[in-house]
């Protein structure tokens, strides 16, 4: 575009985006959007329909192209949140070019062939959307959220980027440094997170996981176009991706503008997933020192953990909200309270497709050993996995768990993250409240079993973080 006004040929869609929604069975709405249509990637198939929660409906529909797109009408706000959500993340890429699926976040905001650089930021000021992006070990996703009736420009505008990204030399120079700033003051000058990169790097011996999502800093600089624009054709197609629409919105409307602008984006099928290399078992504990500008000692301990979707999953996220689950939990009251040796303690289990870490901080006190810390944690995680949690405590983290969770809906943004992460790790993203179910189910005795399990000291890696005076 080379004004900021508005796209001439889409405000009578935006017109259309305020008027009365039609209520329409999905099947009869795509077999109206495929009249005329011959163009196979432009034809809609309707896929299913879920519940998501009481009261909502997410529906399931497919471009022939391979595109999925999934619809949640919510009336609560005149709002609208669109999500794209790819399938790649650092655990996509090799060594020698970690770092690449994070540096898309930076370089998909630059120009497209119909637009010019900073045009998607002057659109989106424009419109009153607020509009960012992430990146992790397993995917890329981008979202606007934005008053109704920007929804015909979000759509025209992620269809666009999706295929006609401009990669040069300029370009990509730009947002490499803008990174490798990025990695000097998140990573390289910070103590956690150097200690953080460090725990993953020692954990896992073989699996992508190892390295860091930003990246090692010697492959951020090396990258070259080149790498850049095979990166691109092979993961940024919508056979890779999930559009998530949740809001106040008109369903068909929706379907006819995703029809319109990615229907003429042709079908790549989706990047065939390398054979992961087996992590070896680990047997013992692993032990590194970590010698940074920091006061006091520290403790970053990671304990082999399950993915995501393993049905063990909900019993250790119960067990880390009784561990660390705020002011009341055990670890604080024990550490920070009673005995005084830590200023903080803090647990969390990563949310992978591929097994993990439970990953658990302790700051220790000026003039506290960490061999003592570290002793009165494996104290209490035995007591944990022999006695399990008191009914209070159970009912306590259960219930902070739910609480959690229904804040992370209450918006349309909330739930469109949550829909496009659950379809994208657990392919499903209807199974939402499937979690919340399942952690309502867990009991004492599943929790004993977990942490025997899973916290166990030849199961873990201990990086220790010690003062450098010098």
């Amino acid at each position: 575009m080379k004004n900021a006004g508005r796209v001439p040929a889409l405000d009578q869609a935006a017109a259309d985006a305020q008027a009365p929604p039609l209520m329409v069975a999905p099947e009869k709405v795509v077999e109206r959007l495929n009249r005329g249509v011959s163009k196979r990637n432009a034809r809609w198939t309707f896929v299913g329909e879920q519940p998501f929660g009481d009261a909502l409906a997410l529906r399931r529909f497919r471009l022939g192209n391979g595109l999925t797109v999934l619809t949640l009408i919510d009336r609560a706000a005149p709002t609208v949140s669109y999500h794209t959500w790819f399938r790649v993340g650092s655990r996509h890429e090799r060594p020698g070019k970690t770092g690449l699926a994070h540096l898309f976040e930076h370089l998909m905001i630059n120009e497209t062939r119909a637009r010019p650089l900073g045009e998607f930021d002057r659109v989106m000021e424009r419109e009153g959307a607020e509009a960012n992006a992430a990146t992790w070990t397993d995917w890329t996703y981008y979202y606007e959220n934005a008053p109704r009736a920007a929804l015909p420009v979000l759509v025209e505008l992620e269809a666009d980027r999706m295929a006609n990204l401009v990669l040069r030399a300029p370009q990509v120079t730009s947002e490499k440094e803008v990174v490798a700033n990025e990695r000097k003051m998140r990573v390289d000058d910070d103590v956690e997170g150097k200690a953080l990169e460090l725990l993953y790097a020692t954990a896992f011996r073989r699996h992508p996981y190892r390295w860091p999502t930003i990246g090692w800093m010697t492959d951020i600089r090396g990258f070259t176009v080149r790498d850049c624009r095979e990166f691109y054709r092979r993961h940024y197609a919508p056979a890779n991706a999930t559009l998530v629409i949740a809001g106040d919105f008109d369903e068909r409307r929706a379907l006819i503008l995703v029809q319109k602008h990615y229907g003429k984006l042709p079908r790549k099928e989706p990047p065939v997933s390398m054979a992961r290399p087996k992590e070896p078992a680990q047997r013992a504990e692993r032990v590194t020192q970590l010698r940074a500008p920091t006061p006091t000692e520290k403790l970053l301990i990671g304990y082999r953990a399950p993915a995501f979707c393993d049905p063990d999953t909900p019993a250790l996220v119960v067990a880390n909200e009784v561990l660390f689950g705020g002011r009341s939990s055990r670890m604080h009251r024990l550490f920070c309270i009673d005995k005084e040796i830590a200023l903080s303690v803090r647990g969390s289990i990563a949310p992978f497709v591929d097994p993990g870490l439970f990953e658990m901080w302790l700051f220790v006190r000026e003039g506290k050993r960490r061999q003592d810390a570290l002793s009165l944690l494996d104290s209490e995680l035995s007591k944990l996995g022999t006695r399990g949690p008191t009914r209070l405590e159970l009912d306590k983290a259960v219930h902070q768990l739910e609480l959690s969770f229904l804040h992370g809906l209450e918006t349309a943004g909330g739930k469109a993250e949550q829909i496009g992460f659950y379809e994208t790790v657990a392919r499903d993203g209807a199974a939402v409240f499937d979690r919340l179910a399942a952690y309502r189910e867990v009991g004492a005795g599943d929790v004993k079993r977990v942490v025997q399990k899973y916290l166990n000291p030849s199961r873990r890696t201990r990086i220790e973080i010690i003062p450098d005076r010098s």
